[in-house]
């Protein structure tokens, strides 16, 4: 780390101004690379997809993607009949992420109502 930025060095790009060049693309890397999250710690990738659960036991939909803002995340969610919610992923919003297990499907648990 060198303040709040990363620093590193990929194979094939020898020097800044080789860098310079790759500005505005996407880094991948594999799954299996990833280190093991910890409790309460997600992979967005891990969120996609996942049905979101209110406390009234209504799906509002999936989550469709995520957005970082400068105050919080915030949980894009896409209701079966096209209706998008942005809900903010904070701990009195989102009280709970089940991931998948056992052939059994996760869920993002949220306080939130469908009319909102």
């Amino acid at each position: 780390m060198q303040g709040s930025d990363l620093v590193c060095l990929f194979d094939g790009v020898p020097d800044r101004n080789a860098a310079e060049r790759l500005k505005g693309l996407l880094i991948a890397v594999e799954r299996e690379a990833l280190p093991a999250t910890g409790v309460g710690e997600y992979y967005w990738a891990d969120l996609i997809g996942l049905p979101v659960v209110n406390t009234a036991s209504e799906t509002l939909g999936q989550v469709k993607n995520l957005l970082e803002t400068g105050a919080h995340n915030v949980l894009c969610v896409l209701s079966d009949d096209g209706v998008e919610r942005l809900l903010p992923f904070v701990a009195h919003v989102v009280l709970a992420v089940e991931k998948a297990k056992d052939g059994e499907a996760g869920c993002v648990r949220v306080d939130w109502g469908s009319d909102w």
